[in-house]
């Protein structure tokens, strides 16, 4: 059978910007007969993510990630649906989802290595289960609860960084959620800033790149910060950083900032940073959601639920075709996204 595939073209270099020409389509085949144990699915939606940017690298710097080869088929999240089955517990018309899903049209899969998904749980929106009721949603609702120590009552005040992307975008309604008096985004444009008040019930945004940051985060924390979910490291977390509070906690999400930089992870903070962070007794550890993946099936039905509640906003960035995953790809690198970066396969 013949399909589209989706293959790394080149590597950008550790400290290279990656571009929609480290990617090729080409044409490729499957086979005819899908063997015991096996499904046939058709892809419909693909995930892009930042933490992608590793495996465009020989080495990942990551225990846990395995590098993307060249001119080999990428993979990462993926949701299609089974068109042959010889798997006992998958049939025909099945909706599943795997994290290894590889970037082209069609594919056989091992049927155990796929996750059976019930689209009523996120009101038939699919491509959700990529991300507010996925990995990504995982990560935010795991990261404030293992991490941020969030209290009911407590009166804290959350920042986040990357705040209109994916993670952070679902971070700042789940600290408000969880019991966060006040919850403070920033981003990179104005419509972002305006999305995250109007629609995701920030108290406030700020545009990182109109003004003085410091300065308009003192006015916005007039009490300081409590709990900073850390979508991106560099001067903005630093900036953070410089006005938490004594015993409060960074939620080391990512670190979008320094992808393209050939630094260990997390990267090391400057000398002055580091200062306030052991002075004031401030958490900064790393969070890997991998790690709790005992309470994935429990926090996955609490998110569809503030989803179906209407508590939970979701926004998606949807780019159509196999074709141009390159592209989007590069543009959410690039902060053109504003929630989820979605490719739609297939419809």
């Amino acid at each position: 059978m013949i399909i589209q595939r989706v293959v790394l073209n080149s590597r950008p270099g550790k400290n290279g910007v990656p571009v929609a020409e480290n990617f090729r389509l080409e044409q490729s085949t499957i086979a005819d007969t899908v063997q015991a144990g096996q499904v046939r699915v058709k892809t419909l939606y693909l995930s892009v993510d930042p933490y992608m940017r590793c495996r465009m690298n020989e080495d990942t710097g990551s225990d846990y990630l395995q590098p993307w080869q060249l001119s080999e088929v990428a993979d990462g999240g993926g949701i299609g649906v089974v068109e042959e089955s010889k798997h006992q517990n998958l049939a025909k018309g099945d909706f599943v989802t795997s994290f290894t899903w590889p970037w082209q049209t069609e594919a056989i899969l091992d049927g155990d290595s796929l996750q059976k998904l019930v689209p009523q749980l996120v009101n038939g929106r699919l491509s959700y289960f990529l991300g507010a009721a996925g990995i990504t949603g995982l990560t935010a609702l795991l990261g404030v609860r293992e991490k941020g120590h969030v209290a009911a009552g407590a009166n804290q005040t959350m920042v986040v960084s990357g705040a209109a992307g994916a993670c952070g975008s679902l971070a700042g309604q789940i600290g408000r959620l969880e019991g966060c008096s006040r919850v403070v985004g920033i981003a990179g444009t104005d419509e972002k800033c305006s999305i995250l008040v109007q629609e995701m019930g920030f108290d406030a945004a700020i545009n990182y790149k109109k003004g003085d940051v410091a300065k308009q985060l003192r006015e916005l924390c007039p009490d300081g910060v409590d709990v900073y979910f850390d979508n991106v490291g560099g001067d903005i977390s630093d900036t953070v950083i410089s006005q938490m509070n004594q015993n409060s906690h960074i939620i080391l999400c990512g670190q979008i900032s320094q992808y393209n930089k050939d630094v260990p992870y997390p990267p090391p903070l400057p000398p002055d940073t580091e200062k306030i962070q052991k002075e004031r007794n401030i958490t900064r550890e790393r969070f890997l959601v991998l790690n709790y993946m005992d309470k994935q099936e429990a926090s996955v039905l609490q998110l569809c639920q503030w989803i179906q509640e209407g508590k939970l906003k979701v926004r998606e960035t949807v780019v159509e075709g196999l074709a141009n995953i390159g592209a989007a790809f590069q543009s959410m690198m690039n902060g053109g996204n504003i929630g989820k970066q979605i490719v739609l396969v297939s419809k």
